[in-house]
């Protein structure tokens, strides 16, 4: 079990509060991006990229689970995870990084966190940033059709998976990049180079902290 007490990070600022509480004038368009991030890697960032300019949102909020509810393998720690996510979005100002769910704790329910950022920003909206994968299994999620009239629904379109959801959905059109997270920890595991499947920083802090090493567990 992710331990959230673990991550070597502050709790939110004065002004990250306030972001989140309602502001006077125009809400802001957002893009949530969740996952294990287990690591992050380039696919991550690409369809984020491809969705914010697209859809002309203000910006993309990664927020890594602190437990997934539909995942089984063993996460590598919060602390890591978060460090990572933080050096592959940090050049871009538009992306942020959130860790609401990591310091909430338990099993994290995308249907909880959007409740919970509705309910201090209602002015806002929210575009749930989602593989081709995530919508053919979107309806098995905790209160999906809550949770899809809270969010607008967005599935980066993947050849070869069916493009019918039973939820509204707006496709976005980006470069096929056949990537996952899985596959990234089985190269380090067998001593495959990542490089370039995951942005430099990442790699090296892989590197430098053994992540992933020996792992048989994918």
């Amino acid at each position: 079990m992710v331990n959230p007490k673990c991550i070597e990070k502050e709790a939110p600022t004065v002004k990250e509060k306030a972001e989140l509480e309602q502001e006077n004038g125009r809400g802001r368009q957002i893009g949530i991006m969740g996952g294990t991030f287990n690591p992050v890697h380039i696919a991550h960032l690409v369809a984020a990229e491809q969705a914010m300019t697209k859809l002309r949102l203000d910006e993309v909020w990664f927020i890594p689970d602190n437990i997934p509810p539909h995942k089984n393998a063993p996460l590598t720690s919060a602390k890591d995870r978060a460090t990572m996510l933080d050096l592959a979005t940090k050049d871009n100002p538009k992306f942020r990084v959130k860790l609401l769910e990591l310091f909430r704790g338990g099993v994290s329910y995308t249907v909880d966190t959007m409740r919970y950022l509705k309910e201090k920003a209602p002015q806002n909206n929210y575009y749930l940033i989602m593989g081709s994968d995530q919508v053919n299994s979107f309806h098995t999620w905790k209160e999906a059709s809550t949770l899809a009239k809270l969010v607008t629904l967005v599935g980066i379109r993947r050849p070869g998976y069916p493009q019918d959801s039973q939820y509204p959905m707006i496709w976005v059109d980006a470069p096929d990049i056949q990537l996952s997270s899985t596959a990234i920890r089985r190269s380090v595991a067998t001593g495959t180079s990542i490089r370039y499947l995951v942005p430099e920083a990442v790699r090296k802090y892989i590197v430098e902290k053994g992540l992933y090493l020996g792992e048989t567990n994918f």
